[in-house]
């Protein structure tokens, strides 16, 4: 069985890196959402983290990055704001 190229092969860690990011943030988004604070606090951190590793590996362009971490923390912030 010959060996998949190089596309190939980029295109399977790709679709895992996203997919990995895309599940952090859907998952940050909803605790914010149903307002759990604490929880939405962690899981914001492990979203930017995940966004920041897919941004230093070229999966998806650091201007994009950037601004989903901003809307994430914005969202977190205003969240918090309402609450105290």
């Amino acid at each position: 069985m010959p060996k998949p190229d190089k596309t190939a092969r980029r295109r399977i860690r790709n679709r895992s890196v996203r997919k990995y990011v895309k599940t952090c943030s859907t998952n940050a988004e909803g605790l914010i959402a149903r307002k759990e604070t604490g929880e939405a606090g962690e899981a914001v951190v492990t979203a930017v983290s995940a966004l920041d590793r897919a941004a230093k590996k070229g999966v998806i362009h650091p201007n994009k990055a950037a601004r989903r971490k901003s809307r994430l923390t914005k969202r977190l912030n205003q969240t918090a704001k309402v609450e105290a």
